[in-house]
């Protein structure tokens, strides 16, 4: 469904090339996490991935057709993409916004057709959205923010979904409640979900697979379980303050002056 072939991402001036020679995929109702420390070329990734930036070489292709070729409709109607920036103008309503997901299937007056509003109701459905559809986009909280962004991703029904850092502003049982929706979602409806997140515990335990970025142009794909316990997710976010214990699947505290 998704192939990334000797992709290599970055940008032209500095800081150049920051993940080269990926050759990766992914399939129907895979839920892909990926991982990496803060500067690790995540969003430059999907961003790349998405079509929103150029790559440096190599090809993204989605059911064999080049994403970077793709006019932006057809785009629009194939991958729905959730980035940290969210900008709406500050008179639209929760319902507006989700809405405009719909654009990309709706004829030039813009009308949404019953299939449409069904989508926008499944959407708002499942993300708990409702008590706050009639609000201004502008007045909700940041948590708010990111449901209605993932409930607008959902009512878009696309075949690829790009999703970067989703849960950030989210509490601890909202970030589980919304990856294992995402995960069930994507099986259900055999579409291809690549989540990027700062929540590791939880990605490990939730995703199917994991694209996992040591920050200095390292890259390990694998089962959460196979990475974890074959030193990769310790050799990219270990420190002295912290390391990650492939026993307990989770990350522990150093003892103080410990090496």
């Amino acid at each position: 469904m998704l192939d990334l072939q000797s992709l290599s991402v970055g940008y032209r001036g500095a800081p150049g090339v920051v993940l080269s020679d990926l050759d990766l995929s992914a399939a129907p109702g895979d839920f892909i996490c990926i991982l990496g420390r803060n500067g690790s070329g995540k969003s430059t990734l999907m961003r790349t991935i998405a079509g929103l930036q150029p790559s440096l070489d190599g090809v993204a292709r989605l059911d064999g057709e080049d994403i970077a070729s793709m006019r932006p409709a057809t785009r629009a109607r194939q991958i729905a993409v959730v980035l940290t920036e969210r900008e709406f103008n500050p008179g639209l309503r929760v319902e507006d916004v989700i809405a405009l997901a719909r654009q990309p299937f709706t004829g030039w007056q813009g009308g949404l057709a019953e299939s449409d509003r069904a989508a926008i109701a499944h959407a708002v459905g499942i993300t708990g959205i409702e008590p706050f559809l009639r609000r201004f986009f502008s007045d909700l909280s940041d948590g708010e923010r990111q449901r209605v962004m993932i409930a607008r991703a959902l009512a878009q029904t696309p075949r690829l979904m790009v999703l970067d850092e989703i849960t950030a502003f989210l509490d601890l049982p909202s970030r589980v409640e919304i990856m294992a929706l995402l995960r069930s979602h994507a099986r259900k409806h055999g579409q291809a979900i690549l989540l990027s997140s700062h929540d590791l515990d939880l990605s490990l335990q939730l995703s199917d697979s994991v694209w996992l970025l040591d920050g200095a142009g390292g890259f390990s794909v694998g089962a959460p379980d196979e990475l974890s316990r074959g030193g990769a997710v310790g050799r990219a976010f270990d420190t002295d303050a912290i390391r990650f214990s492939p026993s307990a699947g989770r990350f522990e505290i150093r003892a103080a002056g410990s090496a």
